[in-house]
């Protein structure tokens, strides 16, 4: 696909992904899991809210904080994400082997997204340093 064609797609008012981790390709993902996962990331950019089957809320992780579920065949992916005010934050994606999520997967997304929040969000006394 292009630049123009890409472009022509996407609004200025849709939210960017930001890639802390991860990614959907195929393989290891099918062609048809791909695109249902890249479908399902549009609708979230274009601020749609997603529910069961598609997302479920992941609190343990933070508030804000959800996983995508891909089927794909007999396998299972999660793609754990942060709605941001400006995007949408990709913070792991991985193969679901069993029904908890692993402990280090949580911690990993808890700490990407700590470090994603301190270099996005503004400092404070900022404002008044630059007057």
């Amino acid at each position: 696909m292009s630049n123009l064609t890409y472009h022509d797609r996407v609004s200025a008012r849709d939210k960017p992904l930001v890639w802390l981790r991860g990614e959907v390709k195929t393989p290891p993902f099918s062609a048809n899991a791909r695109v249902e996962a890249g479908f399902l990331l549009r609708r979230l950019q274009r601020g749609e809210l997603l529910g069961l089957p598609h997302s479920r809320p992941m609190p343990g992780v933070a508030s804000g904080c959800h996983e995508l579920r891909i089927v794909d065949g007999d396998l299972n992916w999660r793609i754990m994400y942060y709605i941001a005010t400006d995007a949408v934050v990709i913070l792991d994606v991985f193969r679901k082997k069993t029904e908890t999520t692993p402990k280090s997967v949580l911690h990993d997304c808890r700490r990407r997204l700590a470090e994603f929040l301190k270099l996005t969000q503004p400092k404070k006394g900022a404002s008044r340093a630059s007057r």
